[in-house]
């Protein structure tokens, strides 16, 4: 891929990122070998992984679709990653064509490739950020400018709380971010659990990103409803209750198809601030 590119400034292609292989894995461009090796490993012990990251993007865009037919035009996608196929705001922008959307990523790769993002940059950001300081994401000038934290927002952490240690408290960040919205946004979030998966498989895991920038903890599903604390859950389909679901499962057309090993990897859910 990229090896032929310069490296962007504070990107060290030898040392594997969450964003550049859940990038490879989604048959994106911007990984290095490292990045690469990882996944193959990943892959050759777990092969539904691949699976499990098409189960978690898909959420992504289909919650990313719901929220915009609720009537939210501005979104706060933190934990981004890398551009490819369906970004929020073109997921968004086919149902509220001036929505207005700020990405947000730790990995510099990101900010790096935002020329790819940013063709309307009236409407878009991209902030180089960690959401393990929520003050100095939300006071970015970027986020700022294009975000008006007196209306509801939709805010996206998806596939990203689960690098975020028990030590840096991440209910407690999420509540940081909720706090400063208003009334009516809403919180789309998925998160890998080890609930059901064999010690092996959630072992993967842990020994594929210890060379990685961040580490990976799985929680139960108890830990992963924590964070929807005082948030009206929505149902995750038509005739259910309001709950959590499997990856797969949130908002698909046929639960029964979408109920895929994959899926069954993280749990995700909709919540809405009173």
């Amino acid at each position: 891929m990229n090896e032929q590119r310069p490296v962007p400034a504070g990107v060290d292609p030898l040392v594997p990122s969450p964003a550049r292989i859940y990038d490879y894995l989604l048959g994106g461009s911007y990984n290095f070998a490292a990045d690469r090796e990882v996944a193959e490993r990943g892959l050759a012990r777990v092969p539904e992984l691949r699976d499990v990251i098409l189960a978690n993007r898909g959420f992504h865009g289909r919650a990313a679709h719901w929220l915009a037919t609720r009537g939210i035009d501005q979104f706060l996608d933190i934990g981004s990653g890398l551009p490819t196929v369906g970004n929020t705001h073109d997921v968004v922008r086919a149902v509220r064509p001036g929505a207005r959307v700020v990405y947000a990523d730790i990995d510099p790769m990101v900010a790096a490739c935002a020329a790819d993002l940013l063709t309307e940059p009236a409407t878009t950001r991209v902030v180089l950020g960690d959401l393990r300081d929520p003050d100095a994401l939300l006071d970015s000038p970027d986020v700022r400018e294009l975000i008006d934290l007196s209306q509801p927002v939709g805010l996206l952490m998806t596939a990203v709380l689960h690098f975020v240690a028990d030590a840096s408290d991440p209910w407690a960040l999420v509540r940081r971010y909720l706090d400063a919205l208003a009334p009516g946004s809403y919180l789309a979030m998925s998160h890998a659990t080890y609930d059901n998966l064999p010690e092996q498989a959630v072992q993967v895991g842990r020994d594929e990103y210890q060379r990685a920038t961040e580490q990976f903890y799985y929680r139960s599903r108890a830990e992963i409803e924590r964070f929807f604390t005082g948030l009206e859950l929505v149902p995750p389909h038509p005739g259910v209750p309001p709950s959590l679901a499997y990856m797969g499962e949130w908002g698909a057309e046929s639960v029964a198809l979408a109920d895929s090993d994959g899926s069954r990897w993280g749990y995700c859910g909709v919540g809405r601030k009173p």
